[in-house]
């Protein structure tokens, strides 16, 4: 009876009129309350999910009826397309101690030129660390054809956990100042992100040397391993062993460190903050309002060129769940001394690193990417590297900062015998 009164005062109003929409939630919530109806949820112990930190990946989370905690990864779009991407997560768990919590990802339904893409086959391992700096990995599980789990004991009452062990925009900084007054280093601004975050170029070694390879990490913000691996190579080429030196007299490296800050700040996942691919249509112009972080490096190149210092190998570094060397095959002229000069990069990644994973076919085509892009354009010999972010199938182990700073120590002697096969002009 009471009931009946109060739905029947209740007259209901446009849609658009906040009132009534504030009046319904409340009649609503009486209602429940009326009837007794209670929305506990089970408990896991889970006490909040917190996103607040550098780096932390946007999110929301509720519980399912089972206790599963559904975590709902934010998708970043790409501009003038349907394409759109989720994947980066770093966030930590706050939680009674002793706890044992089941996570659920969602909106894994990526899409990529145009067509589905889900990112839930790549999803296979994760990291996890107390103080988010020493991280231990754990294993995803993957089931049906879209779904992936994280199953989590909580020791303490906070965890962090992350796709990969993340480099943040506050490590650069440590590492650039740890460098900066070395004789040996020079750091150069470039530009400017869309944010207004400086981008610079790190030299090391003398800019007059025979042979010149230039370095990019951090193009997609999710993909940390890239970071780590250029400062093995940094740390490598400082240090004060005979064979560094003796490197940096027969070459001079050039990397930009991190190209999407913004999105590293952000959390995000793989485009910057105006929709752009920073390793697509490098086939033409890069636009400077849609992409300046892009245009700031090709207008660095385009000075390196005029100057006669065009790099004579660039490096595209990135993270995904195949950790393939690719090798682009455009119609240019000198296309077969190119592939096999990537073939001798490859045989020598091989002999002084845990490189196994092999290249694409011969026919692959990368279009718009940096390494086919400064190919085609500027005839520069250029690939892009991958690293699986799951496994090291050369170490047989999982990834971890330690073994991509190691890969990138190696990546010395490479450069090195690189130079002595090949004698580029």
């Amino acid at each position: 009876m009471w009931l009946n009164r109060i739905v029947l005062s209740w007259k209901p109003g446009p849609l658009n009129d906040r009132n009534g929409v504030v009046r319904l939630i409340v009649l609503s919530g009486l209602i429940i309350s009326l009837l007794g109806i209670k929305a506990a949820l089970p408990e896991t112990g889970l006490e909040f999910i917190d996103t607040s930190f550098e780096n932390a990946s946007p999110l929301w989370y509720q519980m399912a009826s089972d206790g599963t905690i559904e975590l709902h990864l934010l998708y970043d779009l790409e501009r003038s397309s349907p394409n759109r991407a989720a994947g980066h997560f770093h966030f930590q768990i706050v939680a009674k101690p002793g706890s044992k919590l089941r996570f659920e990802f969602k909106n894994l339904d990526n899409v990529w030129n145009g067509s589905p893409s889900s990112v839930a086959r790549e999803l296979k391992a994760a990291v996890i660390s107390e103080d988010g700096r020493n991280w231990r990995p754990v294993p995803l599980e993957s089931f049906g054809t879209n779904r992936v789990r994280l199953n989590i004991t909580m020791a303490g009452p906070k965890l962090f956990v992350a796709r990969v062990e993340p480099y943040r925009i506050s490590d650069l900084e440590a590492l650039l100042a740890s460098i900066r007054n070395n004789p040996q280093v020079e750091i150069k601004r470039i530009g400017k992100t869309v944010e207004s975050r400086d981008l610079e170029i790190i030299r090391l070694g003398d800019p007059n040397a025979r042979h010149r390879v230039f370095l990019r990490a951090r193009a997609h913000p999710w993909e940390a391993g890239s970071n780590w691996v250029v400062q093995g190579l940094i740390k490598r080429l400082l240090s004060a062993d005979k064979s560094a030196k003796e490197f940096l007299k027969h070459y001079c490296v050039w990397i930009l460190p991190m190209a999407n800050k913004d999105g590293v700040a952000r959390g995000r996942t793989r485009f910057n903050l105006r929709g752009k691919d920073l390793n697509r249509d490098w086939d033409q112009p890069v636009d400077p309002d849609l992409c300046p972080e892009n245009y700031a490096l090709e207008n660095w190149l385009q000075t390196m060129i005029k100057s006669g210092r065009a790099p004579h190998l660039a490096l595209e570094l990135h993270n995904d769940g195949n950790g393939q060397y690719h090798i682009s095959s455009p119609p240019i002229a000198d296309l077969d001394r190119h592939v096999e000069r990537m073939k001798i990069f490859e045989e020598l990644l091989r002999k002084h690193t845990w490189f196994t994973e092999g290249h694409t076919e011969e026919s692959f085509r990368n279009t718009g990417t940096l390494g086919e892009g400064w190919l085609e354009r500027f005839g520069i010999d250029a690939a892009v590297h991958e690293f699986n972010c799951n496994w090291i199938a050369g170490l047989k182990d999982y990834p971890s900062a330690k073994h991509w700073e190691g890969y990138g120590a190696k990546l010395a002697d490479v450069f090195d015998d690189y130079f002595a096969r090949v004698k580029p002009n």
